[in-house]
């Protein structure tokens, strides 16, 4: 029997004068190393899912949050070349920019206008799609 991965991804959103950012980490290590994405990372067994992406959030950018809201479940066969991934994704919108710091296998964190996203990792660019639906944010 093959083994399944369990993951989360955080969609953390932040209304600037310059439009809506969202929070990417530049990938330190394969697959898709130096590539945008989402924070995010494998869900350690001892923890509920929402506790693990605020764990990995804060260990790859240093911001922590107080409450996420899951967005969906991300199955697709092959969305992770390492092996059967699935993820589930959490969003907050905050009311003001947070300081981040890279960290962890975070090669560089930033704040990205969600308009002008380059190609980004898996299936990121279409969580960030879904997570605009949840929170009613026309693009």
């Amino acid at each position: 029997m093959a083994k399944i991965s369990l993951t989360t991804d955080a969609v953390i959103f932040f209304e600037a004068f310059e439009g809506l950012q969202v929070l990417l980490i530049q990938r330190k290590n394969e697959p898709f190393q130096g590539k945008w994405a989402l924070p995010g990372g494998f869900l350690e067994e001892n923890e509920q899912l929402e506790e693990g992406c605020k764990r990995e959030l804060e260990e790859e950018t240093g911001l922590k949050v107080e409450q996420l809201q899951q967005i969906g479940v991300y199955d697709a066969i092959n969305r992770d070349p390492r092996g059967r991934t699935i993820s589930v994704a959490f969003a907050t919108k905050l009311k003001k920019e947070q300081q981040i710091k890279a960290n962890d296998d975070a090669a560089d964190v930033k704040w990205k206008l969600v308009n002008q996203l380059e190609e980004l990792a898996f299936d990121h660019e279409q969580i960030i799609k879904d997570a605009l639906k949840v929170f009613h944010i026309k693009q």
